[in-house]
């Protein structure tokens, strides 16, 4: 008996981690309003990197900010795509618009104000980056210090070969 309930917390196991590898199927709204899916918003035809982030969190801000400054150069190196996926809630989504917009970020943007992606993600904390190929999540990356965003474009041209 302790054999086969070993056996089925094993498969159990291993169905989840498999499970984890697929991006969820979850709608998100532009900043026009306008509903869409992330499997639909992601590169079809190479990396999609997803940001979960808030106007409320200083080091999402730090990150963003700083793949902002490369991310013209990545995009020419790797067509990589980054959609940025606010998770602030009711009471704050207010200020998304204005933000992107004085911070003049070249990434879609787009609002997970019920936190629906962010639950599927199983995400505890942000800022969390996700790296995304074929539709399945290939890197996960949780927090921010001054030169990740190195650490991470290295992960990048290491996928897009």
């Amino acid at each position: 008996m302790k054999k086969l309930l070993v056996l089925f917390c094993f498969a159990l196991f291993s169905f989840t981690a498999i499970a984890q590898n697929d991006l969820p199927d979850a709608d998100l709204t532009t900043l026009e309003g306008k509903a869409i899916n992330l499997k639909d918003a992601t590169n079809a035809d190479g990396i999609t990197i997803v940001s979960l982030w808030a106007t409320w969190c200083v080091p999402c801000l730090k990150e963003l900010d700083a793949i902002n400054d490369v991310y013209e150069e990545w995009q020419d190196e790797t067509n990589v795509e980054l959609l940025a996926v606010s998770v602030d809630d009711s009471r704050t989504i207010k200020r998304v618009k204005s933000l992107v917009n004085g911070k003049d970020w070249d990434y879609t943007v787009l609002l997970d104000t019920n936190s629906d992606l962010k639950r599927a993600l199983n995400a505890s904390s942000i800022p969390l980056t996700i790296l995304v190929k074929d539709g399945k999540i290939v890197y996960e990356h949780s927090g921010y210090s001054p030169g990740a965003e190195s650490e991470l474009y290295e992960k990048i041209k290491e996928l897009s070969k």
